[in-house]
């Protein structure tokens, strides 16, 4: 008799493979119960909650499909899970003064909301905007959010270094803020030490906690076999998922002596999805019960995971050009040694023996290698023990590189690997991916090819590179044209206008803004570009008013406060200039504590312009803007020599046309 086909209990597969859990698959996420029910108590009860463990643990599946079920009925409010990265396809020039971070995290906890409406708020700012959370009583409730992989502040990105600080100084502010929120920050192990050394200001001031997250337990592992199925017409039979589980804690030793194998204590969690999910797949429909000797025969864990690694060793080789039998023969001779035990190599400020750090840190992520912190210093080393043999066996090269079989690599998968590495620091490889990604782009994706080119516009803009970035941005507008988006057109007109600008093209910036404003009228942060440009290039009696046109609709918009604010200082209005500059004090962006020095100048008050204006110079001194405003600080306080240094060094962008004759007529 022919098999069935399958039935609902056999169409979707119980293992999740190597995805993270999320909230939908509560259903199936087992053997984290207690810690999960550990972790949403300390969330509760402290002020900031640290939960740790190394990379591929299971930390975002914990918090996802075990903590945020775990507090579904408590008296708590909960916002989703925050990012502090997000997807570069929006024009980021289009938004003024941000921090990346505190962008990306309140765009994941208000995904519907528009991102130049959250660019200009703090963290402090978007939560008082919500308002109180209180029961039905009226009583105040904890306000709890979370930052997943915190480690993102700590990669070696050089252009948001700089916003690291300050964004970790408004997480704490919105902490002193309210007495009922608390901050969970989910890190990996290795970079604990680093969120601990610029940690103080969320740690003052109220109480802390530590939860770490270390692999399954042999229990937890069975649970996390066994469970899933529940309800299923398939099911383990006695013994055999325990079979499984001391299959996934042998280790088997083959060094210059004998073979030799012992058993580890844990289990890691990626091992098991990938063993479990291979082992589901190789089922039969009819089979209803996997016996221990259906594990033995079938559940080839050695090769399983020899499948993950072959084809993580692919898609790294092929994301970074490397060789893949560059890679597995690097793996061998840097993490096993001679006795086939696990070596350890130490990590240099740009390779790890011999090579990328970048390399390294994709090995990572995709759970081949972990870091450790020891003496201060990085070390990397397998994952598990149970990569020895897998690596050992290792082909390097057996299988198609991605792009070298019959299925060509599409446009949207080059773009993620260029987001992807630009993440990770290396910007030419990025731009590399990112040409790539164009040229694979058929005529019909509209979407995509609009999102490659606003992607080039960022990395070009980030680069200084203004007229490659205004090609892209205008070519991104063409294709949303197409597409009748007009938000996406008008935020892609308000970038190219922005880098027309830093070309010294006024005009052309003028009516791109223009343009911009006609595509979205309702989109007030378009509006307060427009008025800045207006402002920049010599016209800012025309741009105010547009300023009290938004203020009018919006009064605690803080980039149209800060820009009017600006104005005003420039235009010798101090007192009005402070009322409202005194009102968006934080964050602290450069430009805004410039302004605030050259108010303070204009009004007499040395002492306290000096202290805004050296804070204003630590942390913008190459901008066009920070330097105008300072300089004209200093000339106001007699200091003419220091200006002229001051704006010698304004490169980014350096000064309009405008600022320069304003600060010619002081002399």
């Amino acid at each position: 008799m022919s098999a069935e086909p399958p039935t609902g209990a056999f169409a979707a597969e119980p293992y999740v493979g190597l995805r993270s859990y999320t909230k939908d698959d509560q259903k199936r996420f087992f053997g984290r119960d207690a810690k999960a029910y550990e972790i949403s108590v300390m969330w509760q009860a402290h002020r900031l909650t640290m939960l740790h463990g190394p990379s591929g643990v299971g930390k975002t599946s914990v918090l996802e499909a075990g903590v945020l079920p775990e507090l579904a009925n408590k008296r708590v409010d909960v916002l989703p899970i925050g990012r502090l990265s997000h997807g570069s396809a929006f024009p980021m020039v289009a938004l003024p003064e941000r921090n990346p971070f505190t962008v990306a995290l309140l765009s994941s906890w208000a995904p519907g909301e528009s991102l130049t409406r959250l660019s200009g708020l703090t963290v402090q700012q978007f939560l008082r905007r919500r308002g109180p959370r209180v029961d039905k009583y009226g009583d105040p409730i904890p306000i709890l959010v979370a930052i997943d992989q915190a480690e993102e502040l700590f990669f070696d990105f050089s252009h948001r270094q700089s916003f690291r600080d300050p964004f970790i100084a408004q997480l704490a502010e919105a902490l002193d803020d309210n007495e009922d929120l608390r901050l969970l920050l989910s890190i990996r192990e290795d970079y604990l030490a680093r969120l601990m050394a610029h940690g103080d200001p969320l740690r003052s001031g109220g109480p802390s906690a530590s939860v770490v997250l270390n692999p399954f337990r042999e229990e937890e592992a069975l649970a996390a076999i066994r469970e899933p199925l529940a309800g299923r017409e398939r099911s383990y039979a006695p013994q055999a998922a325990e079979t499984l589980v001391r299959e996934l804690r042998t280790v088997r030793l083959q060094g210059t002596g004998s073979p030799a194998s012992y058993l580890v204590e844990h289990v890691e969690p990626v091992q098991l999805q990938i063993v479990c999910s291979a082992l589901w797949n190789s089922c039969p429909l009819d089979l209803t019960v996997i016996t221990p000797e259906y594990v033995e025969r079938h559940a080839d864990v050695d090769r399983s995971l020899g499948d993950f690694l072959d084809q993580a060793l692919a898609q790294i080789g092929h994301d970074y050009e490397i060789p893949v039998d560059r890679l597995g023969a690097w793996l061998r001779e840097t993490f096993i040694t001679e006795l086939g035990t696990r070596g350890i190599a130490y990590e240099g400020e740009t390779q790890t023996a011999g090579m990328s750090n970048r390399v390294v840190k994709a090995l990572i992520d995709r759970h081949v290698l972990k870091a450790e912190m020891r003496s201060g210093s990085r070390w990397c080393e397998l994952q598990h023990d149970r990569l020895l043999q897998p690596v050992l066996r290792a082909l390097g090269g057996a299988r198609p590189r991605p792009g070298s079989g019959q299925a060509p690599v599409s446009a949207a998968e080059h773009l993620r690997v260029a987001e992807q590495v630009l993440a990770d620091g290396d910007s030419k490889l990025a731009g590399t991916h990112g040409e790539k990604a164009r040229d694979a782009c058929g005529a019909d994706e509209l979407r995509t090819r609009a999102e490659i080119e606003s992607f080039l516009g960022n990395l070009a803009a980030t680069a200084g590179k203004w007229a490659t970035a205004e090609k892209c941005y205008k070519q991104a507008s063409q294709v949303y044209e197409r597409l009748r988006d007009t938000s996406a057109v008008g935020h892609s007109l308000a970038a190219a206008g922005r880098v027309i600008l830093h070309q010294g093209r006024p005009d052309e910036a003028i009516a791109e803004l223009l343009a911009a404003v006609g595509r979205v009228p309702g989109d007030l942060a378009v509006q307060v570009e427009l008025a800045t440009v207006l402002w920049h290039t010599g016209n800012p009696q025309a741009a105010l008013p547009i300023l009290h046109s938004v203020l009018s609709a919006d009064g605690d918009t803080p980039v149209a406060l800060r820009a009017r604010g600006g104005i005003l200082a420039d235009l010798g209005k101090p007192e009005l200039a402070l009322r409202d500059l005194d009102r968006v004090r934080e964050p602290a962006e450069p430009a805004t504590i410039a302004a605030r020095a050259l108010a303070l100048a204009e009004l007499d008050r040395a002492e306290e312009a000096s202290v805004e204006l050296e804070a204003a110079l630590l942390g913008g001194r190459d901008q066009g803007l920070v330097a105008y405003l300072c300089a004209r600080a200093l000339a106001r306080m007699g200091d003419r020599a220091r200006a002229a240094q001051v704006v010698r060094e304004a490169t980014r962008p350096p000064l309009t046309s405008y600022q320069r004759r304003i600060l010619a007529d002081l002399r």
